[in-house]
This record gives structure tokens, C-alpha cells and sequence, in this order.
């Protein structure tokens, strides 16, 4: 399978997730035992790759990170 991306991001997601996980007090490590808890196979490595853009994020993945988050999918991938 390959991966289209433009630019150096892998996501659109990245800035938004670790923002928001500041703005919750969350460490990455927090965010990745959520997700664990959740049934999902991260770690903070992960999340860390994720918020950086060098990690392409699957659509169930950004649907999991926004209920971890506490947001909708909608508002996750709002452009602001």
C-alpha cells in the first residue's frame, strides 16, 4: 500500500492532538495507556510520531484519539 502525503506532515492532526492533550494536563505516555485501554496498540513513541507528523494516522485511529481526547472527529480535524 502506499501513502500519499503532501508536504513534511504524514497527518493534519499532529499540532492539534498535542495541543489539546496539553490543554488536558495529559502526558503522551497518559494518552497512549487511554488508547491501550482502549484496545489500541500505541505507545507514547506513538503518540510522540503522531504529533510530530512523521506517523500517518488511519482514520480509526483519529477517530479513537478524538474520543480519547474528549472531541469530536469533526473537531479534530477542524482547521483553525
Amino acid at each position: 500500500m502506499k501513502i500519499y502525503w503532501s508536504g513534511d506532515r504524514k497527518n493534519i492532526i499532529g499540532e492539534k492532538v498535542r495541543f489539546l492533550r496539553k490543554q488536558k494536563g495529559m502526558t503522551q505516555r497518559a494518552l497512549a495507556e487511554k488508547l491501550q485501554l482502549a484496545g489500541f496498540d500505541v505507545t507514547d513513541l506513538t503518540i510522540l510520531r503522531i504529533e510530530s507528523g512523521d506517523r500517518f494516522v488511519p482514520d480509526y485511529e483519529v477517530k479513537a484519539l478524538a474520543k480519547a481526547l474528549d472531541i469530536s472527529c469533526e473537531e479534530l480535524l477542524r482547521d483553525e
